[in-house]
């Protein structure tokens, strides 16, 4: 039994090492191994296991007690108890490291996992947040080439603008001389007619003067 009780301490704290101390992929295949241990009827075993080696350090525990009362009550132990109440300490004792290490080789096995998981979960974070910077970038260049080609049709709209308001000038100025060479044409127009009634009137006179003396 306490050899069995040895080779399980060794067994155990070679596990605790290769949880503790990253070499190769042992890390990995020991926390795979241990994955599938848990999955199925293997915790219920561990469990069932854990119970009879409480039931056994409890026996011990109680078989040390004994010994001990009895020692107490006679004055002193005989040989053989002392050798019994020795076996059964060392029992309780590697009972007691086995199940203290069992239960440490849970807990690092199960943060572990998390620590694991976390890590992966930071590495999508950091992979999302560097694709987003990525497209923050492209939408700031877009932005800035956007703010660019604004600029320019600003720029364009400005020269039109000015464009615009010299031929409104112009197109006044011609209007304006329009209207000065049809005032001045109506105004030769009214001569010509004062001149035509008058080249009439002339020609009337012209007409009687003939006719008188004729007459």
């Amino acid at each position: 039994m306490i050899q069995l009780l040895f080779f399980v301490l060794f067994a155990e704290g070679t596990m605790a090492f290769l949880l503790l101390v990253k070499i190769g992929p042992l890390r990995e295949l020991f926390i795979k191994s241990l994955d599938q241990l848990k999955a199925g009827k293997g915790p219920a075993t561990v469990k069932t296991i854990a119970g009879t080696m409480s039931v056994i350090l409890l026996s011990s525990l109680m078989s040390i007690v004994k010994i001990q009362n009895k020692g107490a009550k006679l004055g002193t132990m005989s040989p053989m108890d002392q050798v019994l109440w020795r076996t059964h300490l060392l029992e309780a004792s590697l009972i007691g490291f086995t199940l203290f290490l069992g239960f440490i080789i849970d807990r690092m096995h199960h943060y572990i996992k998390k620590l694991i998981g976390l890590r992966s979960r930071v590495g999508l974070s950091k992979e999302e947040v560097e694709s987003l910077e990525k497209e923050r970038s492209q939408l700031k260049n877009k932005d800035n080439k956007a703010s660019k080609e604004i600029k320019l049709l600003k720029e364009e709209i400005s020269t039109l603008s000015e464009n615009l308001k010299k031929l409104k000038s112009e197109s006044e100025e011609k209007d304006k001389k329009i209207e000065t060479a049809e005032a001045h044409i109506a105004s030769l127009q009214k001569q010509s007619a004062d001149l035509l009634l008058e080249y009439d009137r002339l020609l009337e006179d012209n007409h009687n003067l003939q006719n008188h003396a004729s007459g």
